[in-house]
């Protein structure tokens, strides 16, 4: 096909805008034309003549950046001296280039075009059906706009195709936060029925410790290493448990058989009474009819005979009894130690399994105690609940493996740089306590302002980078009148005055 030039109208009302825009003066140092888009749009809508829109074409072309501009400029250059071969040239140019390449250069000659319409119907069809397996009619409309979005083609409409995506995210949303408050009902009613059955238990249970793990567990965010920690901890405990029951029960069980033995044993001495006694009896009835000396010396054989039995008899029940009351005792110390046992591997469970501090229910027992104590003999005792400073940014930055070494490593610190009576628990998160009994206020804000700088000093190394582990800190002073809850409340009032005075502090309240 030859390029052969296109006749140019005379100048007249149908080049509209452009004409106007054409007439205006132009100075030596003006750059090329440029048409703003209210203008091309209203030429663009009123053109009928093609050296219109060519002309309206270049004068847009010529309004964008670098190369594109530069291609408008000599888009423009040909137009304005009516060259259309040249026009046409630059246009090939510009396809060549800018528009056949997009296809090109596609991965797979996949129009990009193309690759977004799958992916948008991947994340539809695939990934968002997946989320919305518990909600089948959620689930069936993303698989269905799934479907339409790759059935559409361009040129199509895509009214109806926004809607009802737009639709479906504002349904997810509706629906997510229903199943968040549905969760969070389940898990409280969960907490209540687990609350419930340790109010029922015995002080000394043994289920004690699993329910405060759980509940520890259920009271903060549910993150699944805590989840797979908590769970692992509790196998291994369950399964001590449960050999050291059967020990008790296998104890128990041997002590039964002994005292059946021993019944059964009394029976027979009760029947061989009885047939003694018959015997005796019968013996004294012969001894009236004895007429002779030979008959009483036979009667007097016979008896003695019997009695002497009888005295065996006797004497091995009382070995008997004597053997299973020795046996009795041992059974009773080793159900004694069995039980003891127990109760340990059950205290492992008032223990944080990340750090080795003490959990929740190990701080209510720890608190019980000292309260007694400073109020049976007046002792002092501190308390402070830390909070450590940037924990979050921490966590965010390193992951959950960093997070856990910083929350190790100040419990290591802690214990330490403490005294063997003081004791560092673990609230949740990296929210800590440490209870200082025998320790005026003067006394325990020097030992966590030590603890500060022991912290400064031993630094902590995560994934080869130098991380900082600081603290804010509430401090008060037991008083005759708190409990373990007044205490807590005023030392966590402290620490929030701490916060806001800056970070890396300590506050007494």
């Amino acid at each position: 096909m030859t390029d052969r030039p296109v006749p140019r109208p005379a100048a007249g009302t149908q080049l509209g805008p452009l004409a106007h825009v054409r007439a205006a003066p132009a100075t030596s140092d003006a750059g090329p034309r440029r048409v703003d888009g209210r203008t091309l749009q209203q030429i663009f809508i009123g053109a009928e003549q093609p050296e219109t829109l060519l002309a309206a074409f270049a004068d847009g072309m010529a309004t964008l950046p670098g190369e594109l501009g530069d291609m408008g400029d000599r888009l423009q250059s040909a137009q304005a001296g009516a060259d259309w071969p040249r026009y046409g040239r630059a246009m090939r140019q510009l396809i060549d280039k800018y528009i056949r390449t997009i296809e090109q250069h596609s991965p797979a000659g996949q129009p990009d075009s193309e690759r977004l319409r799958e992916q948008l119907r991947h994340v539809l069809g695939i990934t968002v059906a997946s989320l919305l397996q518990h909600d089948p009619q959620l689930r069936e409309q993303a698989i269905t706009q799934a479907a339409a979005w790759k059935q559409w083609q361009p040129g199509q409409p895509l009214d109806g195709l926004e809607n009802n995506l737009r639709e479906l995210g504002h349904q997810i949303g509706v629906r997510s936060e229903a199943w968040h408050e549905r969760d969070e009902l389940l898990l409280g009613l969960f907490d209540l029925l687990l609350e419930n059955i340790s109010e029922l238990l015995d002080d000394g249970a043994w289920l004690h410790g699993q329910i405060d793990a759980v509940r520890q567990l259920l009271a903060g965010p549910l993150d699944t290493s805590a989840v797979e920690r908590t769970r692992a901890e509790l196998r291994q405990v369950i399964y001590k448990q449960g050999l050291l029951k059967q020990g008790i029960t296998d104890s128990k069980a041997a002590m039964r058989g002994l005292m059946g033995d021993f019944v059964q044993q009394l029976d027979g001495m009760a029947n061989s009474t009885g047939e003694y006694h018959d015997r005796i009896s019968s013996y004294a009835l012969a001894l009236r009819e004895a007429r002779s000396i030979a008959d009483l010396n036979q009667l007097l054989q016979g008896v003695l005979h019997d009695t002497g039995r009888v005295q065996q008899q006797a004497a091995q029940a009382r070995d008997h009894l004597a053997n299973a009351r020795l046996e009795v005792e041992v059974a009773e110390q080793r159900i004694a130690q069995l039980e003891n046992d127990l109760r340990e591997v059950t205290d492992l469970v008032r223990t944080d399994p990340l750090t080795g501090a003490l959990n929740r229910r190990g701080l209510d027992d720890l608190l019980q105690s000292e309260l007694a104590r400073s109020s049976r003999g007046g002792s002092a005792l501190s308390v402070a609940v830390i909070d450590l400073d940037e924990f979050g940014q921490t966590n965010s930055q390193y992951g959950h493996a960093g997070g856990d070494a910083v929350l190790r490593h100040f419990v290591s610190v802690c214990q330490l740089l403490l005294r063997a009576s003081d004791s560092v628990a673990r609230l949740g998160g990296d929210e800590f306590v440490l209870v200082m009994p025998d320790t005026p206020g003067a006394d325990s804000m020097s030992t966590l302002q030590r603890l500060q700088r022991s912290l400064a000093q031993r630094v902590l190394h995560v994934q080869d980078h130098r991380v900082p582990v600081h603290f804010s800190a509430g401090l008060t002073q037991w008083q005759p009148t708190d409990s373990a809850e007044t205490l807590l409340r005023r030392a966590d009032e402290a620490l929030y005055a701490a916060k806001r005075e800056g970070r890396n502090r300590v506050q007494a309240g």
